[in-house]
């Protein structure tokens, strides 16, 4: 197993991160902010000589922890437990996911301004005595008030107070024969009673801030027992005053299992310190309750009560991916066609700190305009919340129209869905989003998650923008030279998202040979065009349980998107009779149908079976199509079938809604081309096989076409003899929240069956 120890104040040195920075553009504008100056600055150039005063090194080191911590996490590298020494703590925690990076930062940035307040003290390390020969000698120092502030191992202590005792007490070391007394260069008593003041004030600035419960152990330094949620402020406030228990601390994570320390940060001071304890003391083995950091056991995955704890669940996932998004959850909704994905369900997504997709295929401009601007109004700035971009390879133009459309109102984030290759309404979004820092950085305002089933189609966005669209763009003056020029440097995709075998549009895929095949093609092609930020990658398709959505993130997902499952919400905008339908649905009631927008090219989708004809109606119609160049081909006895069962309409009387559909060019090709003509007729069923069912019309339920994958069923099974079982009391938010909240379980009873507890 693997243990993180982030070191404290000490371990700084002009330099620090300047290898990181660029990784991490988001987080560092996100610190710049908070802190008022620049910290690239401060630790690269530190021309004012800040770096040494403690309202500086602390924000410096949390950061610079922080950022190696995110480094070490992208390459997979997660921790089994964590402490910090003294400062160092604060980023434990956040390993932790207690708090975010940005709470992390404002708590040290008080801490470090109070800390720096306090003068007069000073601090000196003792090498060579035990604890209890160190308190000895200090016993014989007269009226002196110093304390031991660091516990660092059997023979290293830290003594912390006035500057007069610390210069006092140094000839009483000094007459020792192998010691060394060595005063430290620092501004205040750290650890010591005074500090009291510092305290105090720190104590009331803590309380305007609420804390998760850790996913992970955190060992503290007031106790060195593992935190609680109950403990989180006092054991930060009593930290300045009381002594840093290091070598206990080390101990017991050592007493923890089989476990490796990995220092997290810059220098090698805590790990020379472990190396030295491990061989000095044995380790310290708490008991099963001891080591029940949670406030509440692991309980079933699932519980009847609406009320879940989440907090832990906010660790899952990458950090810069939701920092990127400002999401507090690694979790996406899809855009359902046809605006299942409702507005509502794209709000209440976005107010629980998450990110739906408006499911805008199939929807009139007018009716995506007015749910852009409903969203909008119902969200802040801080919320966010993204548009389905649904490729239309027959008609491009609802492409560029949409494009437009979401630029006209702001939209920063969009979900591209069902595309093979890259087209001009993608560049034009992603160009009119881009900007330019002075380094050269270039700055994505317009987002793209792209989803994928394919290493082809992955590699086409994780590529740059096409040479040859660029340059045809560039002669249409669709971007300028500067836009094409940005858009050699990035990516043509933000993040990706791999859609496994999934409800609508799918290919199929299997989860675990999509993730390790596209995470592989990911780093070959940061290598290849040297990009600053790596892209993300989530998962889609079958995630409707705990064990799904636990088993994407060890496989390294950065986030999860979640569809079939919201269609049976109460947000989904569908029937009552689908809804009903979906309830009742087990995991093997779901079939492969031709897609009624890519009819001709064969692409499928997944749909319900369960008591609909649907599926085998639409695969009949495919067939006959393959097989036949006009409909007078086919027999008489089938077209009766076709007219009377499937469209209960006549041939003509199809035709005649059809054409009122397509525009006129598009007719006369039908009418020149009579198995393009059979085609559009064969689609009019789709159409109103769809509109059927989320219209709930009365009547056509065996002719509903509802998109849906086997996650629902596996849902259904979940939440079997619970409140959700109703699908009146499906909120995608709350499904959500539970689902994580039963992941983070999920996880957590795994790791303690490995650590034997």
């Amino acid at each position: 197993m693997l243990g993180y120890i982030f070191p404290g104040q000490g371990s700084q040195k002009k330099g620090m991160g300047a290898d990181l920075f660029d990784q991490f553009p988001d987080i560092i504008r996100q610190a710049d902010v908070i802190l008022g100056y620049s910290i690239c600055d401060l630790c690269t150039q530190d021309r004012n000589n800040l770096l040494r005063q403690t309202q500086y090194t602390q924000p410096a080191l949390y950061i610079v922890n922080a950022l190696m911590y995110m480094q070490a996490t992208q390459k997979g590298e997660y921790p089994h437990i964590v402490a910090g020494h003294s400062l160092g703590e604060y980023n434990a925690l956040f390993a932790a996911g207690v708090f975010d990076f940005a709470t992390g930062l404002k708590l040290v940035q008080k801490r470090g301004e109070l800390m720096s307040r306090t003068s007069g003290g000073a601090m000196a390390a003792i090498l060579g005595l035990n604890e209890e020969e160190c308190t000895e000698v200090l016993n014989r120092v007269p009226s002196h008030t110093i304390s031991i502030a660091n516990y660092n191992s059997a023979k290293q202590y830290v003594i912390s107070g006035t500057q007069a005792d610390i210069n006092r007490v140094q000839p009483y070391f000094d007459e020792i024969e192998n010691i060394t007394y060595i005063p430290l260069n620092v501004s205040g008593a750290f650890h010591s009673q005074y500090m009291s003041e510092a305290k105090q004030e720190f104590g009331k600035f803590i309380q305007q801030f609420s804390f998760s419960e850790p996913s992970l152990p955190v060992i503290s330094n007031l106790k060195a027992r593992p935190y609680r949620l109950s403990e989180i402020a006092f054991n930060l406030i009593e930290q300045i005053t009381h002594p840093v228990k290091w070598s206990e601390t080390v101990r017991v994570m050592q007493g923890f299992g089989d476990i490796s320390l990995v220092e997290i940060g810059p220098g090698h001071v805590l790990t020379g310190l472990a190396n030295r304890i491990q061989q000095e003391f044995d380790p310290i083995r708490l008991s099963s309750e001891e080591w029940a950091w949670q406030e509440t056991k692991t309980a079933a995955p699932l519980q009847p009560s609406s009320s879940v704890k989440t907090s832990s669940a906010e660790k899952l996932g990458s950090d810069e991916f939701k920092q990127a998004y400002n999401l507090k959850y690694a979790y996406l909704s899809g855009g359902m066609y046809r605006g299942i994905a409702s507005k509502e369900l794209v709000i209440k997504m976005g107010k629980a700190g998450m990110m739906g997709f408006l499911g805008t295929g199939g929807l009139t401009p007018e009716k995506i305009e007015e749910d852009i601007k409903y969203i909008k109004q119902a969200l802040n700035q801080e919320q966010a919340f993204g548009m389905n971009l649904l490729h239309t390879p027959d008609k491009p133009e609802k492409e560029e129209q949409n494009v437009e459309l979401f630029m006209k109102y702001g939209v920063k984030n969009i979900e591209a869905a069902a595309y093979i290759g890259v087209t001009p309404a993608l560049i034009k979004f992603r160009a009119m989003g881009l900007s330019e820092l002075p380094d050269g950085t270039v700055v994505v305002n317009n987002r793209i998650i792209a989803k994928v089933s394919r290493p082809e189609v992955a590699q086409n966005f994780l590529s740059p923008a096409p040479e040859q669209l660029l340059e045809k763009m560039l002669k249409t003056g669709a971007i300028s030279h500067q836009q094409a020029k940005w858009l050699r440097e990035i990516p043509v995709a933000d993040d990706l998202c791999l859609e496994a075998d999934s409800a609508g549009h799918t290919d199929g895929g299997v989860a675990y040979v999509l993730m390790p095949a596209i995470s592989k093609l990911r780093e070959e092609m940061m290598e290849k065009y040297k990009y600053r930020k790596k892209p993300s990658i989530g998962a889609a398709g079958g995630i409707g349980t705990p064990e799904a959505a636990a088993a994407a993130f060890l496989m390294g997902a950065d986030f999860i998107v979640t569809g079939s499952i919201n269609q049976c919400t109460v947000e989904a905008c569908t029937s009552d009779a689908v809804k009903d339908l979906l309830q009742q649905i087990n995991i093997q009631d779901t079939a492969y149908a031709p897609a009624g927008d890519m009819f001709e090219l064969g692409a499928r989708v997944q749909v319900l079976k369960k008591g609909v004809f649907f599926p085998a109606r639409a695969n009949k119609l495919y067939e006959l199509y393959v097989q036949h160049c006009s409909i007078d081909e086919i027999d008489e006895k089938t077209k009766k079938q076709l007219q009377e069962r499937y469209f209960k309409k006549s041939f003509e009387d199809v035709y005649a809604e059809v054409k009122q559909y397509y525009d006129q060019a598009e007719i006369e090709k039908a009418e020149l081309n009579p198995k393009r003509k059979m085609a559009q007729i064969f689609k009019w069923y789709f159409a109103y096989s769809s509109r059927a069912a989320i219209e709930g019309i009365a009547g056509c339920q065996v002719d509903y076409q509802i998109h849906c994958g086997p996650a629902l069923g596996a849902f259904n099974q979940w939440v079997k003899g619970t409140e959700l079982e109703e699908w009146r009391y499906r909120h995608v938010d709350e499904i959500a929240l539970k689902l994580l909240a039963g992941t983070v379980k999920l996880l957590q009873l795994n790791a303690r069956k490995e650590w034997g507890s």
